[in-house]
């Protein structure tokens, strides 16, 4: 549904966005992070006709964005980082006047409203003006003329934004539910959001392209993948600690009072080792558990290593 193909976009002699390419299917959610300044916004400009690009082509279903932008832009809901809205009107108005642009009309437009209304939770406020509501209730109101029209793919920059934690909770499920039918690019910097609802991830760092893949193949690319703690029956002490340190799978390992936190050698898997070295040493295990990297670890790994 959405096609990037070698996207360049220069501001003079800086690069913003260096030759992009990736494709997002019906059924994705795509994490899009990267560090402030990465060229993230600037390629979702580009994707939803608001930028030109230096060079490259995007194209959503099909059309490309700039030569059929009509027809390219009928199939994306977009929300900005902090979505402009026009504060005086009611949050009734303004997707009313929403739904007038996107073309509904009649019973239709009126299903449609109901429909945003509902599932962003804005009955409460929907005869006031947008100037007055909280934050949050801003951001729902820009999620709700993103989904109005029932667009088949998804633009949603930070869309999370100013929520607390039950309204993030509800937006999540229902970006969630709309994946089966959508192609959806998620850009925020919320890495537990990335974890609960995206299938692929793609990270930009100096408006390159770093790595597009799922979140547990990314784990993958840091050095504590597959890194175990071991517990035992019996004081760590230096001697279980040469014997474990002996195998050619371990990398190292670091004392945690009655707790050994082991890594591999290039990721290879621990377990099997350990539980043979037990026997053979006869040492009982009261628990070995593989450690689970946390994807903020190894987005700071590759982003730190990509722009330093």
């Amino acid at each position: 549904m959405i096609l990037v193909k070698n996207l360049v976009k220069d501001y003079g002699p800086f690069r913003a966005v260096d030759h992009i390419s990736f494709e997002v299917k019906p059924g994705d959610i795509l994490g899009f992070l990267g560090p402030n300044g990465a060229g993230k916004s600037t390629t979702m400009k580009i994707i939803t006709g608001f930028l030109p690009p230096t060079s490259g082509t995007a194209s959503v279903g099909g059309y490309d964005i700039q030569n059929h932008p009509i027809q390219a832009k009928r199939l994306l809901g977009y929300l900005p980082e902090s979505g402009p809205l026009y504060p005086e009107m009611t949050v009734w108005e303004f997707l009313s006047f929403t739904a007038d642009l996107r073309g509904l009309k009649g019973n239709l437009k009126g299903r449609e409203l109901a429909r945003v209304v509902a599932i962003c939770h804005l009955e409460p406020v929907k005869h006031q003006t947008i100037e007055t509501l909280s934050k949050g209730f801003r951001q729902r109101v820009g999620l709700a003329q993103a989904i109005l029209h029932n667009p088949s793919c998804l633009i949603l920059d930070e869309p999370t934004d100013g929520l607390d934690p039950n309204q993030k909770k509800e937006v999540r499920h229902l970006i969630a539910s709309m994946a089966s039918e959508k192609a959806i690019i998620l850009s925020t910097h919320i890495l537990e959001e990335v974890e609960s609802m995206c299938n692929r991830v793609i990270i930009i760092a100096g408006g390159k392209l770093i790595a597009d893949e799922s979140p547990e193949e990314l784990r993958k690319r840091h050095p504590n993948h597959n890194s175990v703690i071991l517990e035992l029956d019996l004081p760590i002490e230096d001697t279980v600690m040469s014997r474990v340190q002996s195998l050619d799978i371990v990398k190292s390992a670091d004392r945690r009072e009655n707790q050994l936190l082991i890594h591999p050698t290039d990721g290879a898997s621990l377990k099997p080792a350990l539980w043979d070295l037990a026997r053979a040493e006869n040492w009982k295990i009261q628990s070995l558990e593989k450690t689970k990297v946390p994807l903020d670890e190894v987005f700071h790994q590759l982003t730190k290593t990509q722009i330093s």
